[in-house]
């Protein structure tokens, strides 16, 4: 093969500085300190691929060069040639040349085929862009490359800024961030000769490039020539191990996954120059636990760092596993997985998922079950396997009752905590109508079983339940009971009689009847027929009637040993007669003696009946004798009516007899006084506390007597 070298002496403006550069005094470092080849197929053992000069202008004394790669080496005329044949190297080279005077560093940039096109131009733009100046100019300031991480002493020489028209009389002046600003007093420039130092180590990964600024100034201080940038470029060293950030790392593959299926990404970092080996990062896996059934379940992409699986998927079985998660030692190391590449370790868990290519198998084909009749509840426990993960719907277990259940007695639930089947009898079973229950249970999972497994007999199995007889309480017929009756009937009258059978027909038991809660104690029982009667008066406006409803309760109780007993409500009715004379309120009234309005109070009436026996209600007075009437009453509505004073009174106590008559039939009347006082009312206070003896009243009863008197000589 052919090495193409483009040399900086391609370029009209670098033949002019050079030349420039040859009148001045020596330079120590590289003579040329940027390369640009083709990348060929390969770098062959031993064959030159190009020249280095350097010159520390005092004869080269231990003169040594360190290349960036470690399968190239410099010897000590400076030709650079490969240890072994390198297909592959990157973008760049770095060569460090280090004598007794002097170091320097020099840069060999690869192109790819398709980069050659157009080279002069991306070399010249790249030349601009390491500050190589594009004319000529009075101070040449070539750029620095320095490594990272230089042991002592300090300070060291670096570089050195050239003047063309002399240096007498002159002085150096260098600034910027790294001289006179933070961080301050990394470099120093000789005033006089304008060799560059740098005064301690430098670490790439804090700053990568410094800009700094060179001018000349004379011994005034005023500016001859510049200022002219200067570039500092620090070259990376491999001193940082590749780090894994983002753990844990947890990935999930489903178990019988193909082979070749992506399992999760690592992806590690390394804080070097990414344009360098030193960040060229290889995976590889160092440890596998647990090592069965395979030491290489899986495989991890050395420049990706994809996870993948590697077995076939049978051995991908999660049933048979010793354990269905995997712990993975994962090495990232930097220098593209060369030996002398830093390394990082992290580790990688991966879980096998489980899938439904189990189906759940009861572990019996029958089970037996007993139950006394009339009793609800769990009666027996259905227990199956299932070989897959329990915490999944793989394999928790839904069951069914397929055959057997018409009348919807029993149900079937999972216990969450053991998956088994808990069928319950949730309406009671009665031993006369069938002793025996035959049912079939059919169990599956959750999520539904992959295609090519199926629920097979084991899915099924049959529950055999035998109903015990126990002595049940007889039932009465219809409960609860109603009947209508009218309250006041006489006492002794039947109600109606009630009527209770006894489960049990197998056992031809006996049946007595007795009260068990009467809340007013007016009912009775015949125990042998059941007949209901009143041993008191009915009531409907009693407190133990609740919407005209009275309720007792009884109990028939069969002759079995133990006797059963079953209990009947009765609902009794009770129709409204008008038993209850209507009420007045209020029953007293004031009134000034002064009064402009003469509308003393308006009285209501009230009746413990139901309608038609309440309102409307009629209001009477009775009858006023004497000279004049005092008062007169006005009815306002059918429970109301208005007393009004026909004239101002005297100070006294009054009692008016008022009658009311409900609506009934046939209608009561009630007469009940109303007492007046009319009191003395001065400045918004009533005073009653003179008032008279009852004038009216008194009055009423000397008329009524002369009334009386006089019609008996009539």
């Amino acid at each position: 093969w052919m090495l193409k070298v483009y040399f900086c002496f391609f370029f009209p403006l670098q033949v002019l500085l050079l030349a420039c550069a040859e009148d001045l005094e020596c330079v120590p470092g590289f003579q040329q300190k940027v390369f640009y080849i083709e990348k060929p197929f390969e770098f062959r053992e031993d064959r030159l691929v190009l020249n280095l000069k350097f010159d520390d202008c005092q004869g080269n004394n231990k003169l040594n060069f360190e290349v960036s790669n470690p399968d190239f080496r410099v010897e000590l005329d400076g030709n650079l040639v490969a240890l072994k044949n390198v297909s592959e190297v990157g973008r760049a080279l770095f060569v460090h040349a280090r004598s007794e005077h002097a170091e320097d560093m020099a840069e060999i940039f690869i192109l790819e085929a398709n980069e050659k096109r157009g080279a002069l131009k991306e070399i010249l733009k790249l030349e601009g862009n390491l500050g190589i100046p594009r004319q000529k100019r009075a101070i040449l300031a070539t750029p620095i490359l320095i490594p990272e991480n230089q042991r002592p002493p300090f300070p060291r020489l670096v570089g050195k800024v050239i003047r063309s028209e002399g240096t007498e009389g002159v002085k150096f002046r260098l600034s910027g961030k790294g001289v006179d600003q933070e961080p301050r007093g990394i470099f120093r420039i000789n005033e006089m000769s304008g060799e560059v130092s740098v005064t301690r180590t430098l670490d790439r990964e804090a700053i990568a490039n410094y800009e700094l600024e060179v001018e000349v100034v004379d011994m005034n201080g005023k500016t001859l020539d510049g200022p002219v940038r200067l570039d500092v470029s620090v070259i990376d060293q491999n001193d940082n191990r590749p780090m894994f950030k983002e753990g844990p790392y947890v990935g999930h593959v489903m178990e019988g996954s193909a082979t070749g299926t992506t399992v999760m990404r690592m992806a590690a970092f390394d804080a070097d120059d990414a344009g360098t080996d030193n960040a060229l990062l290889r995976y590889n896996i160092l440890r596998q636990t647990p090592t069965k059934p395979s030491p290489n379940m899986f495989y991890i992409d050395p420049e990706k760092g994809d996870i993948v699986t590697v077995v076939s998927p049978a051995l991908l079985d999660r049933e048979t596993m010793e354990s269905p998660k995997y712990e993975l030692v994962i090495e990232a190391k930097d220098m593209g997985g060369m030996d002398v590449g830093l390394t990082g370790t992290a580790t990688a868990t991966i879980l096998i998922d489980d899938k439904n290519d189990h189906a759940p198998e009861f572990t019996k084909k029958e089970f037996q079950a007993t139950v006394k009749e009339g009793v609800t509840g769990v009666i027996v426990n259905l227990t199956v396997g299932d070989r897959d993960d329990p915490a999944t719907g793989a394999w928790r277990a839904v069951y069914s009752i397929i055959n057997g259940n018409p009348g919807q007695s029993f149900e079937i639930h999972t216990n969450p905590q053991t998956n088994e089947g808990m069928l319950s009898v949730v309406k009671p079973l009665d031993y006369e109508i069938s002793a025996f229950h035959t049912l079939l249970i059919k169990v599956e999972n959750e999520d539904p079983l992959i295609p090519d497994i199926t629920y097979g007999p084991s899915s099924t199995a049959t529950v055999q339940i035998t109903v015990e007889d126990v002595n049940e309480g007889p039932v009465f017929h219809p409960n609860p009971m109603a009947v209508t009756k009218q309250e006041n009937i006489p006492v002794g009258s039947v109600v109606l009689t009630v009527n209770a059978t006894d489960p049990d027909t197998l056992q031809h038991q006996t049946i007595r009847y007795s009260v068990y809660k009467d809340p007013a104690g007016w009912l009775e029982i015949n125990p042998t027929n059941g007949t209901v009667g009143t041993t008191a008066v009915l009531d409907r406006e009693s407190p133990f009637v609740h919407n005209n409803v009275y309720t007792a309760l009884f109990l028939a109780i069969d002759s079995g040993n133990p006797p059963a007993t079953g209990t009947g409500t009765l609902h009794i009715t009770l129709e409204d007669v008008n038993d209850n004379v209507p009420s007045l309120y209020p029953t007293l009234a004031k009134v000034c003696d002064d009064a402009k309005d003469l509308r003393v109070v308006v009285l209501g009436a009230s009746d413990k009946d139901l309608h038609p026996n309440t309102d409307p209600f009629k209001f009477e007075l009775s009858k006023q004798s004497g000279p004049e009437k005092l008062w007169r009453i006005n009815r306002l509505n059918n429970t109301h009516a208005q007393v009004i004073l026909l004239q101002n009174l005297k100070k006294a106590n009054y009692n008016i007899p008022i009658s009311v008559t409900d609506s009934g039939k046939p209608p009561l009347t009630n007469t009940t006084e109303l007492r007046l006082q009319v009191c003395t009312c001065k400045k918004s206070k009533m005073d009653c506390s003179a008032a008279g003896a009852l004038h009216v009243s008194l009055s009423l009863i000397l008329l009524s007597l002369l009334s009386l008197f006089c019609k008996s000589f009539a």
